[in-house]
């Protein structure tokens, strides 16, 4: 069996990070082009980062829907351990949050989970949203 290592191909390492900057940067009808090319809505970059990490992150609650609706996990953690849910939490993105906790996300997983970073920053609105029905 080989072990040899391949180099990734220029053009493809070009195209992942044209479509993580999308996310990163809430290009939502751009990002949803690349996805309906075929760009799997969980890729992750080399930190383990998906797009709707780097989405819920960056405060898109625009594309965060996008990426959800078209069946992004809300609950994927990165490398980190980390959720896009606490991300959202962490920056102060309340629309992006209220977005995640609508589509099913987990408060209570990932380190810190969204409900601890929300008791860490006196973030009262999140923690009614966490415990609404």
């Amino acid at each position: 069996m080989s072990h040899e290592r391949h180099e990734p191909d220029p053009e493809v390492v070009a195209l992942a990070s044209r479509v993580f900057d999308h996310a990163r940067q809430g290009h939502t009808q751009d990002l949803g082009t690349y996805l309906d090319a075929g760009v799997p809505v969980n890729l992750t970059n080399d930190k383990g980062d998906t797009l709707l990490m780097l989405a819920a992150y960056h405060g898109h609650p625009d594309t965060v829907t996008l990426l959800l609706d078209r069946g992004a996990d809300p609950d994927r953690l990165n490398d980190r351990g980390q959720s896009p849910l606490a991300g959202a939490v962490f920056k102060g993105e309340t629309e992006v949050a209220r977005v995640l906790a609508e589509h099913g996300a987990d408060p209570d997983i990932g380190t810190p989970t969204a409900r601890e970073t929300a008791l860490m920053f006196d973030q009262r609105d999140l923690l009614a949203l966490f415990d609404a029905p």
